[in-house]
């Protein structure tokens, strides 16, 4: 057969002998001909052969996409329809792996990889996630363990994800439930496809591709399904017993084809020079009238896992639903530490906390603290640092603990803290926030902990990391920058790339200034608790002297661009208030920065933010590191801003049921666009540092613990109202709930809570102006809106105006 061009990839169709047809691609990369010969198998007939343009296989993507585009809906993962597809993970703490569960139920065992994909065939109809409704939970509204739910009439699919096991020894485990709720029996047929696509989608780019992924080989010996992908072979043991089983390569069969028609191919066992082989396991299942039916099959996450071994569907069965109920068991006492009670109506705050929590917890590489397992499977020491601020208040200061002891030894001799550590070692790029950050870390565990001994044991650390912040400002201390178009300048550190805003050309970013002002106060602050008296003063001077140049930067930067907010360079008095926010926590420097300055800042913000959300915006995407902002609006003193961004931000999580943020929100939720890690790490910890300053927050100025802050009336109002328990603060361990008695707000305290010098400072939830308060029955002066306590009561009683 002479053909006129080349060719990428033939598509070919022929029907068989028993009147079905199939449709066979033989994807040519790279390759130019003039002739090629086909063979048929006999009996059968070739009814068309295409020559597709080069772009129709480009990149396996493509060649999946546009396969994809000619078969029937559902039979390839919906990303190849350039919709965007949602996912969450599943795991244990501190494990080295985590799986990807995709919001329409496919599981990715390992990053980068193969994917475990349900297809449901009832009634000679094969049932994939383009024929059913899809609903996704967490266990316990919270904890991660995810579900998707397939719904199709009388009949539904649950896949239940969760990871059983110690840390680099684990084995994931998907339960598929399927339940008849109609009142005559069913016959259904689960297929458990094993498949060359990743959950992660084809637009994640970062660290490794998403989409298409590898198969070279799939092989069933009846007890074990060995699958060599990418790089090594790995096992999917079906715990369930499988009626029946069969693989084909990517050029031999149209694999959801056979599945639609009932069948597998034939042979248990095949290798794919494309690397593009399928495999799918068959259970038969008789459903009895309001029946329920369990399948259960484990994936080893590392060689030291074990391979459960299939027993009778009895035992299987009481087997699985122990090792469910013991992970979700492990995560509720590993998230009880400290618990945040609220009403019905504000359940998605309440739980999106303690699924943030779970997420970091889970996303860690071993003691590193990673944003994400995927496209951001590294470790910054911001996002870390940030990170361990959120787990040590909400009780998990052990895994900050381990984050510091793995990160403190990639610390330079010069004092040079690298902005990101992974596989490969340190990063080399100079990032300049990274050393104030690595002096925070320490600090901020010290003081929610009372740890003085490792501070001490840290404090060469801290003492490098400030010579080093010293070294970069001297840099900018010449007479070049005592010059008129150089005083900008003066005292700052370098310009670098540590802002994601000026990664194509360095900045004198003031998030890098923030973060080393804070370094600085931290430092003295240690050095006064470790009675360092000498470093003490001289940390002090260096930290006032910065702080100085700063503030004078931004004066002089404003003038410069003509503007009346806070910059986020001075270079360019550009616009970010997500970078000032941390100016205000944790910078603490909400008393010195320019007042109106701020003020604007955050005012514009707002503006934008009300824009943007009430539609007179045009936008396309933000990034939830806005999140940070809610905070910065409890402390000015913004209750009802401060929720208005809240319930924005809430409104925008993928799935709304797995409580998560990816790194980027698009306002098309179904954009083929690229989103970061989901979920997102630090997006996590930015959400809780935010929500607890509602609770709880240390103000700077005056050394005083202000609860309440955040909480609105109509959390107050309803029942059972609002109860914090173990919340860690820099004067111990924090517990009261705060709810309407009739006309009064009534506020108990539990013990282990030391009065801070400015007092704890109780703001009222009402708007109505109070008229008097009374603690453990003795009264108490009262100020706008709030009560000064200098003792910690039992009872305090606030009561209100006509």
């Amino acid at each position: 057969m002479e053909l006129s061009d080349d060719g990428a990839l033939w598509r070919v169709g022929y029907d068989v002998s028993a009147g079905s047809g199939r449709r066979d691609y033989l994807p040519l990369p790279e390759a130019e001909t003039r002739f090629l010969r086909v063979r048929v198998p006999r009996p059968a007939a070739i009814r068309e052969l295409r020559v597709q343009p080069v772009a129709w296989s480009a990149t396996r993507n493509a060649m999946f996409e546009s396969i994809a585009g000619e078969s029937p809906r559902g039979s390839y993962p919906r990303y190849f329809e350039r919709q965007m597809v949602y996912w969450t993970v599943a795991g244990v703490s501190g494990d080295t792996r985590q799986a990807l569960v995709s919001e329409d139920g496919a599981v990715e065992p390992f990053a980068f990889d193969w994917s475990l994909e349900p297809f449901l065939r009832v009634d000679d109809t094969l049932l994939t996630w383009a024929d059913v409704s899809r609903r996704q939970s967490l266990a316990a509204g919270s904890l991660p363990v995810p579900t998707v739910e397939w719904t199709h009439g009388d009949l539904s699919l649950a896949v239940t994800t969760f990871v059983s096991g110690a840390p680099d020894s684990t084995t994931l485990l998907v339960r598929y439930r399927l339940r008849n709720a109609g009142a005559a029996p069913r016959n259904a047929t689960l297929f458990v496809a094993i498949r060359p696509f990743q959950v992660n989608t084809p637009w994640q780019f970062l660290n490794g591709t998403g989409g298409a992924a590898r198969i070279r080989s799939i092989t069933y010996d009846g007890a074990v399904v060995r699958v060599r992908g990418a790089d090594s072979t790995r096992i999917v043991a079906p715990l369930t017993t499988p009626s029946s089983f069969g693989a084909a390569t990517v050029d031999n069969w149209s694999f959801t084809e056979l599945l639609r028609s009932g069948r597998l191919p034939p042979r248990p066992s095949v290798s794919d020079p494309m690397a593009s082989a399928s495999g799918a396991l068959g259970f038969g299942l008789a459903l009895p009238a309001r029946g329920v039916r369990d399948v259960y099959v484990a994936v080893p996450l590392h060689r030291a896992a074990a391979i459960p071994r299939r027993s009778s569907a009895a035992a299987t069965a009481v087997l699985g639903e122990e090792a469910l109920a013991t992970a979700i068991h492990d995560w509720e006492v590993a998230l009880s530490r400290s618990v945040i009670t609220l009403p019905p109506s504000a359940r998605r705050v309440s739980e999106t906390l303690r699924s943030s929590v779970a997420y970091m917890l889970l996303e860690r590489h071993g003691a590193a603290l990673q944003p994400g397992t995927r496209a951001y499977a590294r470790s910054w020491i911001r996002d870390g640092a940030l990170m361990s601020a959120a787990l040590e208040r909400l009780g998990q200061a052990d895994a900050a603990r381990q984050f510091i002891d793995w990160f403190l030894p990639f610390q330079r001799p010069d004092g040079r803290v690298p902005c990101c550590v992974d596989a490969r070692g340190a990063d080399p790029v100079p990032e300049h926030d990274s050393h104030g950050e690595l002096i925070y870390l320490v600090a901020e565990y010290w003081r929610l902990t009372g740890d003085s001994a490792f501070a001490a044991r840290a404090w060469p650390h801290v003492t490098l990391a400030v010579a080093y912040i010293d070294s970069l400002r001297r840099t900018h201390m010449s007479p070049l920058y005592q010059t008129d178009s150089g005083r900008v300048y003066f005292g700052l550190l370098p310009p670098s790339i540590s802002h994601e805003g000026y990664s194509a050309k360095p900045m004198h970013s003031y998030w890098d200034d923030f973060f080393a002002l804070k370094g600085l106060s931290d430092a003295a602050d240690l050095a006064a608790m470790l009675g360092r008296t000498d470093d003490q003063r001289r940390i002090a001077a260096l930290r006032d002297e910065f702080r100085h140049a700063l503030l004078a930067s931004i004066g002089l930067s404003m003038a410069r661009h003509a503007i009346d907010y806070i910059p986020g360079s001075a270079d360019l008095g550009d616009f970010d208030a997500t970078s000032t926010t941390i100016a205000v926590a944790p910078g603490g420097e909400l008393g010195s920065l320019p007042p109106a300055a701020l003020q604007r800042t955050f005012e514009k913000y707002y503006e934008n933010f009300a824009a943007r959300r009430d539609g007179r915006l045009t936008w396309d995407a933000y990034t939830p590191y806005e999140l940070r902002a809610i905070g910065t609006f409890v402390r000015l003193g913004d209750r009802r801003r401060a929720h208005e961004l809240l319930d924005f931000f809430l409104h925008d999580q993928r799935p709304q049921a797995w409580r998560q943020w990816a790194e980027v929100v698009w306002k098309d939720s179904l954009a083929p666009k690229f989103i970061g890690d989901m979920p997102h790490a630090w997006v996590a910890s930015d959400y809780v540092r935010s929500v607890l300053d509602c609770f709880a927050y240390e103000r700077t100025a005056d050394s005083a613990l202000v609860l309440g802050a955040g909480i609105p009336e109509t959390w107050v109002r309803e029942e059972p109202g609002v109860d914090v328990r173990g919340l860690r603060t820099y004067y111990g361990t924090l517990g009261y709930s705060m709810r309407m008695r009739g006309k009064t707000v009534v506020v108990r305290f539990t013990s282990g809570l030391r009065v801070p010098p400015g007092g704890i400072v109780v703001r009222s939830p009402l708007a109505r102006a109070l008229s008097r308060a009374v603690a453990d029955g003795t009264p108490v002066a009262i100020g706008a809106g709030e009560v000064v306590l200098r003792r910690l009561p039992r009872e305090l009683v606030l009561l209100y105006r006509d």
